[in-house]
């Protein structure tokens, strides 16, 4: 599709039930933060469609050998892999928010894995419903929101044993025809502009908990959805955005948007059933899909990491301060961070191996220790640009005092700084600033950096268990001569 049909495609759908501060949203698509998260996603369209990044966006499908946008795309290889970390990153320069695509991206290939490994060993039919839907997506071009991080209840304690039983999303009925499910999934990045949700179980269950060991597809806009949209910083900006207001919401054009989804009584064909009850396979395909999101961190956020980065070397000129040699050593910081996650995630991909189903899984240990590193770095690079940037961020007038007759000769008087930048230039920038470290995009660029794909905790976890301790025991027992 390309972006116009990707907006069109999503008034076709039903009426979506979206509430946000309490009342229900008549026209979603027409409100000014559903909009700027409309745009984002459509992006990833349009890129498409561009020949000059139509290599990166685009793929060969596994499946039918058309050409497919790259969200869709089963990984072939560990080109694939470098080439989709290289996407992200251009898509976050592009727009400097999230563009929402990946979750569904890197449950498309966890799910491919697993319903493959369950077919392998019991005999089920879930691989041939998942390639059918699959093909379905490459076709429509569907958006996919990935569903997997349910709402938990009390942590210590597993699903079976939460004192409501749908604080993780669950099977309630079985039919002949398929499965009614019950319960809510947090943090669902572009559901409200998706096609489709990829529902996938949250932790690796027990024999207890088979109910919870389901794996589906449905519509966006299925009966009994309700999605409840998430407030983020300096949001009501955006419903002030006359042609002064958009000043103050620094990037007005693209945002991104979480929801809370509560599915009740959601039914679901058989032949968008993927797992039932195969609690044994849920381990993996949660590790699998960690890992596979966990390296999109080292391209989108490295993206968006280029526009900070070159919004303090351009407020660093606008305040007449580019020559001071702290600025200097504090930008050359900002690089070396940035390009360190970039680098890990390159890593992870160039180290991918084929999966047994056929698709490429990057090397789950750089995957982890890519996104430990971006639950850090990003937050220093926050810190520098604020550094950089002076306190104005925080105390400057509005967009609204900039445009009056009253006060705006004050302010072209006294917010001026360095020769030949005019005061709207040197506002917009400190906007941009304050928007990425404390307003909307904060939340796609801070928030997602400590807890998108598993807060700092799991991935210790991981590389506690992937990192071989006694290899490297042998080793060194090796060189020092010790042989009992």
């Amino acid at each position: 599709m390309t972006g116009g049909e990707y907006r069109e495609s999503l008034r076709r759908r039903q009426p979506l039930k979206i509430y946000f501060q309490g009342e229900a949203l008549e026209h979603p698509l027409d409100h000014p933060l559903v909009v700027a998260s409309v745009n984002s996603a459509a992006l990833t369209y349009e890129l498409a469609g561009d020949a000059r990044h139509r290599e990166l966006a685009t793929a060969t499908s596994a499946l039918t050998g058309r050409t497919i946008s790259r969200f869709t795309h089963l990984h072939q290889s560990a080109e694939d892999l470098i080439r989709k970390v290289r996407l992200l990153r251009l898509l976050g320069q592009k727009c400097g928010t999230c563009f929402q695509r990946c979750v569904g991206l890197d449950g498309l290939n966890a799910v491919f894995a697993a319903t493959f490994a369950i077919d392998r060993k019991q005999g089920t039919g879930y691989h041939r419903r998942f390639v059918e839907f699959l093909k379905q997506a490459e076709a429509a071009d569907w958006m996919i929101a990935g569903c997997m991080t349910d709402v938990k209840g009390e942590r210590r304690k597993r699903p079976h044993q939460q004192a409501d039983p749908d604080l993780y999303l669950r099977v309630v009925a079985r039919r002949a025809d398929g499965l009614v499910i019950r319960g809510a999934k947090a943090h669902q990045t572009g559901a409200v502009n998706s096609h489709q949700l990829l529902v996938m179980p949250t932790v690796a269950m027990q024999a207890q908990d088979r109910d919870y060991a389901v794996c589906c597809a449905v519509p966006a806009d299925a009966e009994g959805l309700v999605y409840i949209y998430g407030r983020q910083g300096s949001d009501l900006r955006k419903l002030d955005c006359s042609e002064a207001g958009c000043i103050d919401c620094g990037n007005w054009r693209y945002g991104g948007q979480e929801c809370l989804v509560i599915f009740d009584d959601v039914f679901v064909p058989a032949e968008r059933v993927f797992m039932d009850g195969e609690h044994e396979f849920t381990g993996a395909l949660v590790e699998s899909f960690a890992g596979y999101h966990r390296q999109s961190y080292g391209g989108c956020k490295v993206g968006m990491g280029d526009v900070i980065i070159g919004a303090a070397a351009c407020i660093a000129e606008y305040n007449g301060a580019e020559g001071a040699a702290h600025i200097r050593e504090k930008l050359v910081e900002m690089i070396q961070l940035n390009e360190t996650l970039y680098g890990c995630g390159i890593a992870c991909s160039a180290l991918g191996q084929p999966t047994p189903a056929g698709n490429y899984l990057i090397d789950l240990l750089l995957a982890n220790v890519t996104k430990q590193n971006v639950t850090r770095f990003p937050f220093e690079i926050a810190r520098l640009l604020q550094d950089i940037a002076g306190g104005l961020i925080g105390t400057l007038p509005s967009a609204h005092d900039l445009a009056s007759p009253q006060t705006g000769p004050y302010l072209q008087k006294y917010l001026r700084a360095a020769p030949g930048v005019s005061v709207e230039s040197r506002v917009r920038m400190l906007r941009l600033i304050e928007n990425f470290t404390l307003g909307r995009a904060a939340v796609s660029y801070l928030t997602e950096s400590m807890h998108g794909a598993g807060s700092p905790q799991a991935q210790r976890i991981m590389l506690a268990r992937l990192a071989d301790l006694e290899d490297k025991k042998r080793l060194a027992r090796e060189l020092a001569g010790i042989k009992d």
